[in-house]
């Protein structure tokens, strides 16, 4: 059954099944109640008010799977339980533009509202758990809760500035930067949802990376190569380390080669003199060791 059919065969939705206090935890969960859905959006406490009976499914997504494809018709937002995904343009030519990488608390879909069509595709880039809100619910709930009408414009507000800050960025930023902002964008975003935000995984590819941010795939691997060299981030493969945060906050451009070849070897002097240190003193202690021993 294809994606677009789970969706079709779940427009009417059942009452969750009652679950016994003896029962086990599942390993995916299947509803989410209103309260949820405004947490995990980090809506405040308390927007929501009233008798807490609404309920939306949950569908798991493998990497490499459409949660929805442009032109197709409109009629569900969807929040990011947990997993990352990629929401892509693709042009007559089959060129594809990446527009954002939605993640845990992310809502998306919305620009399906005006034109009553997708016009963009959602792809899992690693297994997700997605949230299937069906707009015209979340509409009616908005009509009875004015508060919480008021809080999911923002949350609309919040996507559409945050894309209004990725074109900014495309047309005034040197290549560097734009891939600095990013690194510092990704660990702001870790950090809301409570993961570590100097520490962790690309969920992208490098050409994914370069793709968003309007650069090849070898420049953007060069770039952040450069970034390891300079000490301002540790790169292992799709692991990242940010040692200076406020660095690539403000960094326009890299310095020259040469600077940097001369970083690396005041770098490298530095080691070999702690290590030279650490021979002087190892011997020294070994000698004494005999000595009161004879």
């Amino acid at each position: 059954m294809s994606v677009a059919q789970t969706l079709d065969s779940n427009t009417a939705t059942p009452t969750p099944p009652a679950r016994s206090a003896g029962s086990g935890s599942r390993t995916h969960k299947i509803w989410s109640n209103m309260h949820d859905v405004c947490n995990l959006l980090r809506i405040p406490s308390g927007t929501f008010v009233g008798d807490d009976d609404q309920h939306f499914q949950h569908v798991q997504f493998k990497a490499g799977q459409r949660i929805h494809t442009a032109g197709q018709p409109f009629d569900m937002l969807y929040i990011v339980n947990c997993g990352f995904l990629k929401s892509v343009m693709i042009d007559e030519f089959g060129n594809e533009q990446i527009l954002s990488f939605p993640m845990k608390g992310d809502l998306f879909g919305i620009d399906g509202i005006h034109t009553k069509k997708y016009t963009s595709e959602a792809v899992a880039l690693s297994s997700c758990d997605i949230i299937l809100i069906p707009f015209a619910k979340f509409a009616a709930l908005g009509r009875t809760n004015p508060v919480l009408e008021t809080a999911l414009y923002g949350l609309m507000s919040r996507e559409l500035i945050r894309e209004q800050g990725m074109i900014t960025m495309l047309g005034s930023l040197t290549v560097e930067a734009r891939v600095a902002r990013f690194l510092v964008s990704l660990s702001e975003r870790f950090s809301a949802i409570g993961y570590s935000g100097k520490a962790f995984n690309l969920p992208m590819t490098r050409r994914e990376i370069g793709n968003y941010l309007g650069v090849t795939l070898e420049t953007a691997s060069r770039t952040l190569s450069a970034f390891n060299e300079l000490g301002l981030i540790s790169v292992d493969q799709r692991s990242i380390y940010i040692h200076d945060i406020n660095a690539l906050k403000t960094l326009r451009r890299l310095p020259p080669s040469r600077a940097r070849i001369e970083q690396q070897e005041k770098k490298a002097a530095a080691a070999a003199a702690s290590s030279s240190e650490f021979i002087q003193v190892a011997p020294s202690a070994a000698m004494r060791e005999q000595l009161a021993v004879v």
